[in-house]
C-alpha cells in the first residue's frame, strides 16, 4: 500500500486517514459521477500503475494554482477537482466580508479540452455560495483575464489553461485584485481553504437551470475587448514610425491553435500593421494542437509552419504565441534567408534596448526608470539598463513577483516601470495588465522589427549590434523531466544534495557567491553569510567568476528539474563554448542522479 495518505475530515470525530485505494473506491461508489469520468474510470482498472498515480495524491494546488492530466482521479484535472479549487475560493472569500463577495470573479478559459466546461463549473460553485461571477463567451487570453479582473474590479480571477503544456493537461490559476497572481501570503491562506475542501465529489454547485435564474452569472466579451484594444495602444511608441513601416514590415503570426487570434489581429491591425499573414493551419483554436508536437513557442518545432509560410512570403519577423497566450517566441531571418528562433532573454534584450533608447531618444524617459526580470533571467538586459541609467530590479521566478514590484512602485512612487521579463518567453510593456502579455509582445517586438527595417537591418542585425555594445551574453535553459512519485523524490533529493555539498567551481570556473532562496541566504567564498529578503523558493543560484551564473530549481508546474546557465564572452563562439562546458558538467550531474 503507497505511504501517501489522504486527509478526509469528517463530523465531529475529527480526521480519519484513507489509503488511495479507499478513495478510488469513494470515485467507483459515488451515484452521480460524470458519464464520461465513469467509463474512463473502469478503463483506468485495467492498468494499476496509471489507477495509482490517479489517486495517490491530491493534485497540487500551488501558488501558480494547478496543473494537471485530464482524467477522473483526486491527481488529475476534471470538474470535481475545478469544483473543490473553486470551494476553496468561495469559502476564502466568505471570510472577506459581502461587500467583497459582492465584487465577484472573472472567468477566462483557453482552447483546451473542456476548458468551457471547467469555467461554467467554477461559476456554478460560486454562484453556491452567492458569488457572482463575469465569463468570457468564448476563450479569451491569459493576459485579456489579468486585465478583466481590474477592470471590472473584481476580487478574483480565475483562468482555465494549462498554459504550453501538450493537450492532455488543463488547469487552473487564480488571480489576485491586482490582475496578478497571488502573492505567496494570499496563495498560501487560500490554498489552505481548498485543502480543507475534503471530498471533491461532494462540493455542492447550482444546476444549469439555477444558474440560469441566478442572476450572479454575467457573459462578457466584446465590452472588454475593446476596453483591453483601447489600452493597447500605448504599447506603440513610435506611431509615425509603425505608420509608415507598418505597410512594408513582413510579418507572419501564429497563435498555435490557442487563444491570440482575435486580439492579435484586432491589436496589429489598430496599430497599422497590415502585411501580417496568420498561419491558417494554425489560427484555428484546436485541444489537440493537430500541427505541433508541443503548442511551445520555446521550441523550434512549433515554428515548423510559420517558418515554410516565412520562406514562401518572404517575412522579415516570424512570432509564435502559446495556447493561453501569455508567452510569445519569435525567429528572425538571417543573412542567408533562413529563420532561427531567439531565445526569451535575446528577445528581452531586444526589447529593453528599443524601449529606453526610444524613451531617451524623445526625453521621455524618467529619472527613476526601472526594469525588471527573474533571478534566472540574462544580465544582458542588465547591462542595457545600466547603459540608460535605469533601474533593473531581479524578483523570484514567476510573474506574480514582477506584478508585485509593479504595486510597490505605484504606491510609494520610487521608480516607474517600463519593461519586465522572464527568460521562459514572458514579457510586459504596460501595467494594464499584471502578467505576461503576449499580445502586447506581439505589437511591440512588430514596432523593434520596423525600426530595424527602416535602417535596413533585420532584427538579426540589431541583435549582434547590442552584443558588440555590452558584450557577448549567452544562456540555456536545460530542463530534466523527472515524472510520477519517484521523479519527484529524485528531484528533492538532487536540490538536497545540491545544498548539502555546495560546489565551489563548475568546469574550473570557481564559484564566488551562493544564493539559496529557500533558506533565504547569500554566502561568499569567505563564507560570509547575509539574509537574502524575497519570499522562500526552492532555488539556488551560484555567481561564477567572468561574469556567469547556473541556477537551479524544481518546475512549479511540471515534473521537472531546471538548470540555468548564463555567461558572457569575448565573441559569440566564446560564449557558446562556456555555455557547453557548463552544460556538460550539468549532464553528468543529472545522469547520476537518474541512475
Amino acid at each position: 500500500m503507497n505511504a501517501i495518505l489522504i486527509k478526509n475530515h469528517i463530523s465531529e470525530r475529527g480526521v480519519i486517514f484513507m489509503s488511495w485505494e479507499q478513495v478510488y473506491e469513494q470515485w467507483v461508489h459515488e451515484e452521480n459521477l460524470e458519464e464520461n469520468l465513469k467509463k474512463q474510470l473502469n478503463d483506468l482498472g485495467e492498468d494499476p500503475e496509471k489507477l495509482e498515480d490517479a489517486f495517490y495524491a491530491p493534485l497540487e494546488f500551488g501558488t501558480a494554482g494547478m496543473r494537471g492530466i485530464l482524467g477522473p482521479g483526486i491527481n488529475r484535472m476534471n470538474i470535481y477537482t475545478v469544483r473543490q479549487a473553486t470551494e476553496g475560493l468561495a469559502r476564502f472569500m466568505d471570510t472577506q466580508g459581502e461587500e467583497t463577495k459582492r465584487r465577484g470573479v472573472a472567468i477566462a478559459y483557453d482552447s483546451r479540452h473542456q476548458s468551457p466546461e471547467f469555467a461554467m463549473e467554477a461559476a456554478k460553485t460560486l454562484a453556491h455560495h452567492n458569488i457572482p461571477s463575469y465569463v468570457f463567451e468564448s476563450l479569451r487570453p491569459t493576459p485579456e483575464l489579468s486585465f478583466a479582473v481590474r477592470h471590472l474590479k473584481t476580487f478574483a480571477g480565475i483562468m482555465v489553461t494549462a498554459s504550453h503544456n501538450p493537450a492532455a493537461y488543463n488547469g487552473y490559476k487564480v488571480y489576485g485584485e491586482d490582475g496578478g497572481q497571488m502573492p505567496p501570503a494570499d496563495a498560501d491562506a487560500l490554498t489552505k481553504y481548498v485543502r480543507e475542501v475534503s471530498n471533491p465529489l461532494k462540493v455542492e454547485v447550482l444546476s444549469d437551470e439555477e444558474a440560469k435564474h441566478s442572476g450572479l452569472i454575467t457573459i462578457i466579451g466584446e465590452e472588454v475587448d475593446a476596453a483591453y484594444l483601447e489600452e493597447i495602444k500605448a504599447v506603440t511608441i513610435d506611431h509615425e514610425l509603425v505608420e509608415t513601416m507598418g505597410k512594408d514590415l513582413k510579418l507572419v503570426y501564429t497563435p498555435l491553435h490557442g487563444t491570440g487570434k482575435m486580439l492579435g489581429e484586432r491589436a496589429l491591425k489598430q496599430a497599422g500593421f497590415e502585411q501580417f499573414v496568420l498561419v491558417p493551419e494554425q489560427a484555428v483554436a484546436d485541444p489537440d494542437f493537430t500541427t505541433v508536437k508541443s503548442p511551445n513557442p520555446e521550441e523550434h518545432s512549433a515554428f515548423e509552419y510559420a517558418i515554410r509560410l516565412g520562406e514562401k512570403e518572404g517575412a522579415d519577423l516570424l512570432i509564435a504565441t502559446d495556447p493561453d497566450a501569455d508567452r510569445l517566441g519569435a525567429a528572425v531571418r538571417l543573412p542567408d534567408g533562413s529563420y532561427e528562433v531567439l531565445t526569451g532573454n535575446q528577445i528581452g534584450a531586444l526589447f529593453a534596448q528599443y524601449i529606453l533608447e526610444a524613451h531617451q531618444s524623445r526625453g521621455t524617459l524618467p529619472e527613476n526608470a526601472a526594469v525588471l526580470k527573474s533571478i534566472v533571467s540574462s544580465e544582458l538586459p542588465t547591462a542595457i539598463a545600466e547603459h540608460y541609467g535605469a533601474t533593473m530590479f531581479n524578483v523570484l521566478t514567476r510573474f506574480k513577483f514582477i506584478a508585485e514590484k509593479i504595486q510597490q512602485f505605484e504606491e510609494n512612487h520610487s521608480h516607474t516601470f517600463m519593461f519586465g521579463f522572464e527568460e521562459s518567453y514572458g514579457y510586459l510593456v504596460k501595467p494594464f495588465v499584471r502578467d505576461k502579455d503576449a499580445i502586447q509582445a506581439l505589437l511591440l517586438l512588430a514596432e523593434v522589427a520596423a525600426y530595424y527595417k527602416k535602417q535596413g537591418k533585420t532584427l538579426y542585425d540589431g541583435l549582434q549590434t547590442i552584443f558588440e555594445t555590452y558584450g557577448y551574453f549567452a544562456e540555456k535553459t536545460i530542463s530534466v523531466t523527472m515524472s510520477g512519485q519517484e521523479g519527484s523524490a529524485k528531484i528533492s533529493a538532487l536540490m538536497e544534495k545540491f545544498r548539502k555539498e555546495a560546489p565551489t567551481e563548475f568546469a574550473g570556473a570557481k564559484v564566488i557567491q551562493t544564493e539559496d532562496f529557500k533558506e533565504l541566504t547569500r554566502t561568499d567564498r569567505e563564507g560570509n553569510v547575509e539574509k537574502l529578503t524575497t519570499p522562500p523558493s526552492d532555488v539556488l543560484k551560484y555567481t561564477l567568476e567572468e561574469n556567469g551564473w547556473i541556477a537551479i530549481r524544481p518546475s512549479g508546474t511540471e515534473p521537472k528539474i531546471k538548470f540555468y546557465i548564463g555567461v558572457k564572452g569575448s565573441s559569440t563562439e566564446d560564449a557558446a563554448k562556456k555555455v557547453a562546458s557548463y552544460e556538460a558538467i550539468i549532464k553528468k550531474m543529472t545522469e547520476e542522479q537518474k541512475t
